[in-house]
């Protein structure tokens, strides 16, 4: 198997994990495409990935299916739970999806050691971000460790990086890198309770730092409100 320049991006459908994407494939790696079904509400950012795959050619794309809202606990897989509206909250706000992103990077981790992979692209990013614990730089260090004690891969000296390209960057400096690669944005789809459709509620915390990101990047939002 030739496993030259091959890595897995996670990618949700959403404006980050499509630049990661777009990042990827700039940096010469032949991205394998992996979107994670968990429960949620917003189902309508998996159609969004399938479409992004697509246009942006990633070598193969893959759906794994995990139900996280059978245990509840977030906005975001719970539909008891109202979305927030009201602008940023104190603390660790209730669209926190607990093990989510340790989830989905199990998940990258799997595929990769089949794919002979020793990249994996995610979007997280620590600077205009909800506050989830999941998303910060010492979190990603610790799972690298982690993937390289844990995998056949690691443990034969075939080291394993986690990859955050936006990690330090704002929503408006992720925007503009995303654009200088032709990424149509008009293809993602980033609300936390977006219709079948796709279309944003232009309310949720989402809305607002994708709102926001445009309007400070100087470029034209191609979000489709309902």
């Amino acid at each position: 198997m030739n496993t030259q320049r091959r890595a897995v991006v996670l990618l949700s459908g959403g404006l980050d994990s499509t630049t990661c994407l777009a990042i990827a494939q700039s940096e010469g790696f032949i991205p394998y495409a992996l979107s994670v079904a968990y429960g949620q509400r917003h189902d309508a950012e998996l159609a969004a990935a399938a479409r992004i795959a697509r246009t942006l050619g990633a070598r193969e794309h893959r759906v794994a299916h995990v139900d996280l809202g059978q245990f509840g606990g977030s906005a975001l897989t719970d539909a008891a739970i109202a979305v927030p509206t009201a602008g940023p909250q104190a603390g660790i706000p209730i669209t926190y999806v607990p093990a989510r992103n340790t989830v989905m990077l199990a998940l990258a981790l799997g595929w990769a050691e089949v794919l002979e992979a020793q990249d994996i692209y995610i979007g997280v990013n620590s600077v205009d971000y909800s506050g989830y614990p999941d998303c910060r730089p010492e979190y990603i260090e610790a799972f690298e460790r982690m993937a390289n004690l844990a995998t056949r891969s690691g443990v034969e000296g075939k080291r394993l990086r986690i990859h955050v390209p936006l990690m330090r960057l704002s929503k408006a400096e992720i925007i503009q890198r995303g654009a200088a690669l032709g990424i149509d944005y008009g293809l993602t789809v980033s609300c936390y309770q977006a219709d079948h459709a796709g279309r944003a509620c232009g309310n949720c915390e989402a809305c607002r730092l994708r709102r926001e990101g445009f309007i400070a990047a100087g470029l034209a939002d191609p979000t489709r409100y309902c």
